[in-house]
């Protein structure tokens, strides 16, 4: 059993949960939709493998619940519940689409340093890849990025409708 699915349990017993089905996984970690033992709910926790993916991640998803941030430019993102460094566990909201989530390739504050090249590469293989779409994602991480924070992982998986 990996790392991140015995932090997912881990934190779930701590918190008196019940992990449910798997969201999602990938290079950054593991989601699962958890189910409150005793007030009932679900939300979801996303269990990071890595210390400083989990770092980036829980310092955007504090800025946004700073801000109040519920949606931005109509896709829904998930709030905030807790977050737990021991386990690099994030909890949150379930969001359905259109939504903007997964916040681990993000950087809060400054851009990543990458040449000019690297950037057309970047923007280049994200149109092909959105397609038609790719206006309203550009908008969209335009909005982040008037918050500050800086989205480099964009794929239709974390940006979707």
């Amino acid at each position: 059993m990996s790392e991140s699915i015995q932090n997912a349990l881990a934190y779930a017993n701590r918190y008196g949960l019940q992990l449910a089905e798997r969201l999602g996984f990938g290079i950054h970690g593991i989601i699962y939709v958890a189910e409150n033992k005793s007030a009932g709910g679900k939300t979801a926790i996303k269990a990071h493998r890595e210390a400083e993916p989990y770092a980036r991640e829980s310092a955007v998803y504090r800025r946004l619940q700073e801000l109040s941030v519920i949606e931005i430019l109509g896709f829904n993102v998930p709030q905030l519940i807790r977050t737990d460094d021991e386990f690099r566990v994030i909890e949150m909201t379930i969001v359905t689409r259109p939504f903007a989530l997964d916040f681990a390739g993000a950087y809060l504050g400054t851009l990543p340093e990458f040449s000019r090249e690297v950037w057309a590469e970047w923007e280049a293989a994200r149109r092909e890849q959105f397609e038609l779409a790719w206006p309203r994602v550009r908008a969209v991480l335009d909005a982040l990025e008037v918050l500050g924070i800086y989205m480099v992982d964009v794929s239709p998986s974390n940006i979707s409708y």
